[in-house]
């Protein structure tokens, strides 16, 4: 009997959370039955920021909240159940961000993630030990254990200038209203890949990289000195899945990042964004939903093979059929 397959997700955001769900639900399927030896989830830290002097990092908790099925599945992010009484407080002292919810729960969470990591701890050693409170059927690692925050470069109309907002402010605050010019993330150059994110993409026998935002979730991934070196190397196929359907993006404001950099909001312009790795990209298949059969050419024309299936993530069920059929293109 085969061995099962050793997989890879890059991920961030609500889309990269169901989709890590969904591979999961299709390991188990196959009766894989320790699917946390088997899948490692590279998580976006690029969302990271410090607020009321504790480290918040959503990406990460979305995707520990999803696994653990302990998510506000309403909203789309936090905790089930939260309140938000901490939160109010602070903002009666003038504290925090009036614009930014701040569950209770939630802040349990960030208290303790800060507590370990002025205690001295990685923040890997500290996503390992979050770990251990759910059986989260999954490895997670940051991209980088150095702190390389998303800055959006701003054109203010109301000034007439340019002025740089941490993401989190641009993205909840503004609800991208504000037009970017760049994004950025100080400090990436010198960061390393967190340890063992190498060795995981080198052992994989698939690498996935979820319908997240490929510019502000996947992207800050890619800038990590090594990863994307890593990527081209490993004998892995690596298998992408389109956030765009219909020409439309599924959730948040990825077109308006998407138009940013020059990039079309279409699921054979992302593929192109991410490239052929028989050329100097990462892609060696994609997939599209059934509404973007049409640009399976396109694709196919970019040295990527495209498989059209559908990409609506809508319960467990469709979620780990995507997953599947992730794997399968893959060929494990």
């Amino acid at each position: 009997m085969p061995s099962p397959p050793r997989v890879v997700v890059l991920a961030g955001g609500v889309g990269g959370s169901k989709f890590t769900l969904g591979v999961r639900g299709a390991l188990a399927a196959r009766g894989v039955a320790d699917t946390a030896a088997q899948l490692t989830v590279v998580v976006n830290t690029g969302d990271d920021l410090w607020l009321s002097g504790v480290r918040l990092q959503p990406d990460v908790d979305s995707i520990v909240y999803a696994l653990a099925g302990v998510n506000d599945t309403v909203r789309g992010w936090g905790r089930t159940g939260d309140t938000e009484r901490a939160g109010h407080e602070l903002q009666e002292w003038g504290a925090g961000w009036p614009w930014f919810t701040l569950g209770d729960l939630d802040l349990g969470t960030h208290l303790a993630r800060t507590g370990w990591l002025r205690e001295g701890f990685s923040p890997t050693e500290v996503i390992e030990r979050m770990s251990h409170r759910w059986p989260l059927g999954a490895r997670l690692l940051p991209m980088t254990d150095a702190e390389v925050d998303t800055t959006v470069t701003v054109r203010d109309a109301a000034c007439g200038q340019q002025r740089d907002l941490h993401f989190q402010e641009w993205w909840t605050r503004h609800r991208a209203t504000l037009e970017p010019v760049r994004f950025t993330n100080p400090g990436v150059e010198a960061a390393v890949p967190a340890p063992g994110v190498l060795d995981a993409i080198a052992a994989a026998d698939v690498v996935l990289l979820a319908p997240s935002n490929p510019v502000v979730s996947i992207g800050p991934i890619l800038a990590v000195p090594g990863i994307r070196d890593a990527l081209r190397a490993t004998r892995a196929p690596v298998v992408g899945v389109s956030g765009i359907i219909g020409g439309q993006v599924v959730r948040g404001m990825a077109d308006v990042c998407l138009r940013a950099i020059g990039v079309e909001t279409s699921a054979a312009a992302v593929a192109g964004l991410y490239g052929a790795r028989a050329g100097a990209g990462l892609l060696d298949a994609w997939l599209i939903a059934e509404e973007d059969a049409h640009l399976a050419p396109e694709v196919d024309g970019l040295g990527i093979r495209p498989l059209v299936t559908p990409l609506w993530m809508t319960d467990a069920a469709t979620s780990a059929a995507l997953g599947e059929a992730a794997l399968a293109a893959a060929g494990v």
